[in-house]
């Protein structure tokens, strides 16, 4: 598929996972170091940083680190031992603290703005409170339909936007769809920025496809929807990466090993 979207596979955990993902056509690998059960070490994602760039080459894997609004020491800390080549912000942090990583560490920066699940915008739950208490803690909630106003302090600052489903718990990787509606009007606001536009949040091998083709992003991220039994399932890896850049780029890269 020419000019195909670029996939992010996140919540890496085992040497075993990310070997067979240097075999596919993958663009982003990602490494959880917020809260979370996908959460790893910076000694362990570091040593398979190195595999990746000693392998392939960073210019064909890159490495993504996750974070929740981590403080600067934080960071510094875990950019000494795992030295991603992408930072990826989940929580309020302020256009500042990008400028700064970037300054600092010479890493992109990819913002996460969160978008309400279908769940979450159509119905009134017990959770609302704990919900606008998660707003207040993370400002980048998409409740407002003007992108541009959103985006564009961030200008100059962070290389993508990645639209996930808010989760007044998790902030991400909470396996659920948000309205794919949203989704034109971020992608038109990110480029006049000079940002991409990612897509996550619910995504698997049955429905990238539609995504893609009703939306069009620059990218695809998916962790919980090619996992079985919370672990990475390398057969729905496989087909996720197939619906997104062809199976003849597949072949291509299977064949070169």
């Amino acid at each position: 598929m020419k000019n195909a979207p670029t996939v992010k596979i996140c919540g890496i955990r085992d040497e075993n996972t990310l070997c067979e993902l240097l075999k596919l056509p993958v663009d982003q690998i990602g490494f959880v170091f917020a809260a979370s059960r996908r959460r790893v070490t910076p000694e362990a994602a570091g040593e398979w940083i190195r595999q990746v760039r000693a392998e392939r080459g960073p210019a064909l894997h890159r490495t993504v680190g996750v974070f929740v609004e981590p403080s600067r020491e934080e960071l510094a800390f875990v950019l000494e031992r795992a030295p991603v080549d992408i930072v990826q912000l989940h929580g309020g942090e302020p256009p500042g603290f990008c400028r700064w990583i970037k300054e600092r560490f010479g890493a992109e920066v990819w913002r996460v703005v969160s978008v309400p699940s279908r769940e979450t915008a159509d119905a009134e739950t017990a959770e609302r409170a704990a919900e606008r208490d998660a707003e207040q803690r993370h400002p980048l909630k998409a409740s407002a339909p003007d992108p541009d106003s959103l985006l564009e302090p961030f200008w100059g600052t962070v290389d993508a936007v990645l639209l996930d489903t808010f989760d007044p718990v998790t902030v991400g990787g909470s396996g659920r769809t948000f309205p794919w509606t949203a989704i034109p009007p971020y992608r038109e606001a990110a480029h006049r920025l000079g940002f991409k536009l990612i897509a996550a949040g619910g995504l698997n091998a049955d429905n990238v496809r539609g995504l893609l083709s009703r939306c069009r992003p620059d990218g695809v991220d998916v962790s919980g929807g090619v996992e079985t039994g919370g672990s990475k399932d390398l057969t729905k890896i496989r087909a996720f990466v197939e619906r997104v850049k062809g199976l003849e780029q597949l072949e291509q890269n299977n064949g070169s090993d």
